[in-house]
């Protein structure tokens, strides 16, 4: 059992360190415990030692991802666009990546609306990287608030 600790919380520390090489990404303490994640000022999400990760998207995103079965409602503001993904194993690393990668392109293309985020993130290119991550039609639909 201690193993399986020491082998998520080796799992989380990979992930604060991977999205926190991400293109304008800041890390940084959580306010409920944690590391937080955001892309200007907006938080993508926050993930705890031992393996929980809270994600924020637009409420039609997250009801989608939800539906698909991608990851739960957040554990507990249900009703929000937030979601609940446990990191139960080595294993889980890549969905987890997937996951916040999607909430921040998200996040990104809505900064990119405006002024200042179209000059500061032009060097994200969200379609190509979103192709990348390859997202179900729904999801995709969602995403682009069709």
């Amino acid at each position: 059992m201690e193993s399986d600790r020491a082998a998520i919380e080796e799992t989380v520390e990979r992930l604060v360190d991977e999205v926190g090489e991400w293109s304008h990404v800041t890390v940084g303490g959580h306010r409920f415990g944690g590391t937080e994640f955001r892309v200007g000022p907006r938080e993508i999400g926050h993930v705890h030692a031992w393996g929980m990760l809270d994600i924020a998207y637009l409420r039609k995103l997250r009801d989608v991802l939800v539906e698909e079965g991608e990851t739960g409602p957040h554990h507990l503001l249900t009703e929000s666009g937030w979601t609940t993904e446990y990191v139960e194993s080595p294993e889980g690393y890549d969905h987890a990546r997937w996951l916040l990668r999607l909430s921040y392109l998200y996040h990104v293309d809505v900064l990119k609306g405006t002024p200042a985020g179209a000059e500061e993130l032009a060097d994200v290119d969200v379609p190509t990287e979103l192709d990348e991550l390859a997202p179900s039609d729904p999801v995709r639909a969602a995403f682009e608030r069709r």
